[in-house]
């Protein structure tokens, strides 16, 4: 209820959502490792409606925090790189639309957000008030602990693990925490829509001291790997999976190096998880507490050996699968199996707010699952959640299997009951003919068309990235 001299609209409810960068499946309630710390995103997933099997549109922040903001996909809007947030509103798919923010700021919301929102900062003033991402991916020590990307070609990473700085004080997260509770601590006469951006687990794993003490390498449980995992991936998708500069996987087995990071990411994770606690018993003890939705999610996972990769890029589950936790007033705690995704958060916090959802959106409400959740019944959903990498590479998600669609045709399938490590390509070297059924199925829900890159968008990612946006740029005329 709310306290004297705190008078706030109670037609609609507010919203808090907050965005983990780089977070993975390896929190608590979502079980990707066994050795986490996230008791206080423990503690919401117990408040919330869990969907266990939700993905990120994109393995990359720009096209992923666009689509997720912008409730399209990044076939939708040709943004498949990064884009910077000044161009956002310059995308010709966006004409006539709006971006989450706006959206809410049009429909009477005050609109508040901090740290990292889209690619790099705010979004380009979408917001009421913005705090700031205040030292970004730092502070950093003047040499790396680990890992110099100069010993393996081409290609920049800010991959590096150890502990640091000293103090929690010195984090933007920290900062980041600190900001977002002053405000759940202010007078707000309209409903509001507020956004926290925290940045780890984001690479450099940096945290203080404290934060790995909890994860000592020699005890650190690795991740899930096979020497020979890449045997039966089609050439076209080794190709697309391959990203210079970070840390190669002859490297990463030299000593304990793979323990090392796992160790530094658990950390971090461990680490970040302490500042979304100190928002979350912020709004609890504000006067806003029983009349504010909160979504929680990660723009994508991230990969800690399997697949012999440190880094996101790529349409496999450890990069695409990502926490997705929503609490509602009057919604019951629940989890969802059905494949839901961050294209879905748009059209779900407005469904939620009682607005009218605009009929333009690639994305459902995942609403009338959570009631569906709470009354115990089934309803009808979609086949299956898409993941774009690059134009033309599609992965799909259904509850059983993930199917990856590539742009040369190749393809792979993955039973993920019985091979949830994505092992066994059920495409190589020829589909099993009991599984040809499945796959037509699939091959039915891959786009037919795909944008041509956005003039606004890049990657800077592999030689493959590159000559696909020139000759997409060739084929249209446009220049960045």
């Amino acid at each position: 209820m709310a306290a004297p001299g705190y008078a706030q609209e109670q037609a609609r409810p507010n919203v808090l959502m907050i965005i983990v960068d780089d977070l993975n499946d390896w929190t608590g309630h979502l079980g990707g490792h066994p050795q986490t710390r996230t008791p206080n995103m423990d503690r919401l997933a117990g408040q919330s409606v869990s969907f266990t099997n939700a993905h990120t549109p994109a393995p990359l922040c720009g096209p992923a925090r666009t689509s997720m903001l912008s409730g399209l996909y990044p076939h939708s809007t040709g943004v498949y790189g990064h884009i910077l947030d000044a161009d956002l509103t310059k995308l010709e798919a966006m004409k006539g639309r709006q971006f989450l923010p706006g959206f809410f700021k049009s429909q009477g919301y005050k609109t508040l957000g901090v740290g990292k929102i889209y690619h790099i900062t705010d979004g380009h003033h979408q917001f009421d008030e913005y705090g700031g991402i205040f030292d970004r991916m730092g502070p950093k020590p003047e040499q790396r602990f680990k890992y110099d990307p100069q010993k393996f070609g081409e290609g920049e990473t800010q991959t590096d693990w150890g502990a640091f700085p000293e103090s929690d004080e010195k984090m933007p997260d920290y900062k980041i925490a600190a900001w977002s509770v002053a405000k759940l601590g202010e007078q707000h006469s309209k409903p509001f829509f507020m956004t926290v951006g925290f940045l780890r687990p984001h690479v450099p794993w940096y945290v203080p001291p404290a934060w790995f003490k909890p994860f000592p390498t020699e005890t650190t449980q690795l991740p899930p790997l096979k020497e020979d995992d890449l045997n039966d991936l089609p050439e076209f998708s080794r190709k697309l999976h391959a990203i210079p500069g970070m840390p190669p996987w002859h490297w990463m087995k030299e000593g304990e190096r793979i323990a090392e990071a796992a160790a530094a990411y658990l950390a971090c994770v461990h680490f970040v998880d302490a500042q979304v606690g100190k928002v979350l018993d912020a709004l609890e003890k504000s006067p806003y507490a029983d009349n504010t939705i909160v979504m929680l999610v990660s723009d994508h996972g991230y990969h800690l050996g399997e697949k012999h990769r440190w880094a996101k890029h790529s349409l496999w589950e450890r990069a695409l699968r990502v926490p997705m936790l929503v609490r509602a007033p009057g919604v019951k705690p629940a989890k969802v199996n059905q494949p839901v995704g961050l294209i879905d958060v748009f059209p779900t916090l407005v469904d939620l707010c009682g607005l009218p959802v605009p009929n333009n959106l690639d994305g459902l409400s995942v609403k009338p699952l959570m009631k569906a959740s709470a009354e115990a019944g089934e309803k009808p959903w979609r086949h299956a959640v898409m993941s774009i990498y690059g134009r033309g590479n599609v992965s799909l998600r259904s509850e059983k299997y993930r199917y990856i669609h590539y742009q040369d045709g190749s393809e792979e399938l993955y039973d993920m009951l019985a091979d949830p490590n994505e092992w066994i390509n059920l495409c190589h070297p020829t589909i099993k003919p009991e599984l040809q059924t499945v796959v037509d199925d699939f091959r039915k829900r891959v786009p037919k068309s795909f944008k041509p890159w956005s003039p606004y968008s890049y990657a800077n990612i592999n030689p493959l990235f590159d000559e696909d946006i020139r000759r997409s740029r060739e084929s249209t005329g446009s220049k960045p």
